[in-house]
């Protein structure tokens, strides 16, 4: 099935994706399970039964907001509260699967046209009222977790209902969506007119436009079509104080990038109600092809050598030994025999022409086998593509079988990718060992640039007997080492308030005043996602 032909499905709290594709665990792994201590979990308490706090909305701000939106566009309904409550972090699954819902926003606003946004913020903004902007909601930082302390009430802000197709401007290749339309419907409605997006992350069956650009998303393909923050040329940001429309041209020498000030603001100073994107030819020709490298180290050296001196792929990806052992580059396989056996496994895909497929393929074929691969054929890449978005569906029956499950990514130049992958994956091993929780930690290289490239951690162990604190105490050593060995705190996944604290070790105490202060500008009550970021 291509990424047009996935429906828009409607997320359930704590359980991934499309019910009627809901995975099993393998044999394999449910074995390998038992062997690391791992015993099943509760059974999760139904979302209607779930523990969430009376709404604190007062009565004369409910009669705005529904005078603003329309009466059946403010719910208060226990599980359209719990629906939005949180993210899909593994410890925002644990609490809710536990029945916990004391985050839940007090109301949910549905506006349907940004003045209807501008409207809410106004509302709020004179009641102090926090407001928390809500796309596809699958933040994994505790993006969706505001402050609320001095305010009276917390809304979530669902722009599911800015859902269009705006204009699309076939000379100049661009599509002016809105931020509710969600990643799904943006592909299927570009390819009817046989374009492309290109935009294709792991979360793509449940985010939507607004939050691709709120959080800087990274899409699997982002070797080819590049990252969507790449793709951004225009946008609409509401805030408190007013609408700033940016991007009149493709490039500008007018002061500074405004543009770059608003994508990765995750909320803190309004609302994103619209993208105007570049847009791509819908590809003629797709294949992808499987590699085998000896070790990871040789494998990045090879990649590095495509991202510096071309051609690049349009997907291109390396797993480390232990990622290559368990066969998650297939996670309708996992557990079972790795396509080959033992080093790692590289994904090189091509998109486009015909010729331009045959064109890429065979150099960087040439590049490839140079620096230590081999060629395994097509149907180790064909089948990472047909299975990329069924990993989400894995963490849900891991959760039941009582495993630990979460991944954390970085990003860093190419000098420093070895030193980095080893002081992480020892943080990882040493704090969840010391636990009595040994643990599997793999790792892949996912995005390349010619100075450096991104290492995305999958960790899986038993559950302790406080989850939340085992996987606390882990993401701490992780993320002290990935400061201490000079990589990013984030790379696509976000700062939330997961991150906060160390996101501003990393800019420094001047640059975090900065950022106080354009909040100051856009957002004078601070109603806008309150603690996330900064």
């Amino acid at each position: 099935m291509s990424e047009s032909e996935l429906p828009v499905i409607e997320m359930r709290p704590y359980r991934w994706g499309d019910p009627a594709k809901e995975a099993r665990l393998p044999d394999a792994v449910a074995g390998a399970l038992t062997a690391l201590g791992a015993v099943p979990a509760p059974a999760p308490v139904p979302p209607e039964d779930a523990t969430l706090p009376g709404s604190t909305l007062p009565a004369g701000a409910r009669t705005a907001l529904e005078a603003a939106v329309g009466t059946a566009h403010v719910s208060v309904d226990p599980l359209v509260r719990v629906a939005h409550t949180r993210g899909w972090s593994t410890p925002d699954l644990l609490r809710l699967r536990a029945g916990d819902a004391a985050d839940a926003p007090d109301a949910v606003v549905f506006p349907g046209t940004a003045a209807e946004v501008a409207a809410v913020l106004g509302i709020c903004a004179a009641r102090h009222i926090a407001v928390v902007p809500f796309a596809g909601g699958t933040s994994v930082v505790g993006g969706l977790v505001a402050q609320r302390r001095g305010f009276a009430a917390v809304i979530a802000l669902d722009v599911r209902r800015l859902d269009r197709l705006v204009a699309l401007d076939e000379v100049s290749r661009t599509a002016t969506l809105q931020a509710g339309m969600r990643g799904t419907a943006a592909e299927a409605l570009l390819n009817g007119r046989g374009y492309t997006l290109g935009h294709f992350p792991q979360s793509y069956e449940g985010a939507a436009v607004g939050g691709y650009a709120a959080a800087r998303s990274a899409g699997q393909a982002s070797a080819g079509y590049g990252r969507f923050d790449e793709m951004v040329v225009a946008l609409t940001l509401v805030t408190p104080a007013g609408t700033v429309r940016l991007g009149t041209a493709p490039r500008s020498a007018a002061g500074p990038d405004l543009r770059e000030l608003v994508l990765g603001s995750e909320g803190a100073f309004g609302v994103v109600t619209d993208v105007t994107v570049r847009i791509r030819p819908r590809p003629q020709e797709r294949i992808y092809d499987g590699w085998r490298f000896p070790d990871f180290a040789t494998g990045a050296a090879a990649l590095r050598r495509l991202a510096q001196d071309g051609p690049l792929p349009t997907v291109l990806r390396l797993s480390d030994e232990a990622e290559t052992a368990v066969n998650l580059a297939d996670p309708g396989s996992a557990g079972t025999s790795p396509p080959a056996a033992g080093g790692c496994l590289a994904i090189a895909g091509y998109e486009g022409t015909g010729e331009d497929v045959r064109s890429r393929r065979a150099r960087a074929g040439e590049v490839l086998a140079a620096g230590g691969g081999e060629d395994i054929g097509t149907d180790p890449g064909e089948r990472w593509r047909a299975g990329r978005y069924s990993a989400p569906y894995l963490r849900d029956p891991l959760l039941d079988a009582g495993a630990l499950v979460e991944t954390l990514e970085t990003a860093t130049f190419w000098s420093n990718l070895e030193p980095l992958k080893a002081a992480v994956t020892a943080a990882l091993t040493d704090s969840l060992t010391s636990a009595g929780t040994p643990a599997l930690v793999l790792c892949h290289l996912s995005h390349v640039y010619e100075t450096g490239a991104s290492l995305y951690f999958t960790v899986a162990c038993a559950q302790a007997g406080d989850p939340l604190a085992q996987w606390a105490a882990a993401k701490a050593a992780a993320s002290s080492a990935i400061r201490g060995t000079g990589g990013t705190i984030t790379h696509h996944h976000g700062v939330g308030t997961d991150h906060r604290a160390i996101y501003h070790q990393e800019i420094g105490d001047l640059a975090v005043e900065a950022l106080r202060a354009v909040k100051r500008t856009f957002d004078p009550e601070g109603i806008c996602n309150p603690g996330v970021l900064i």
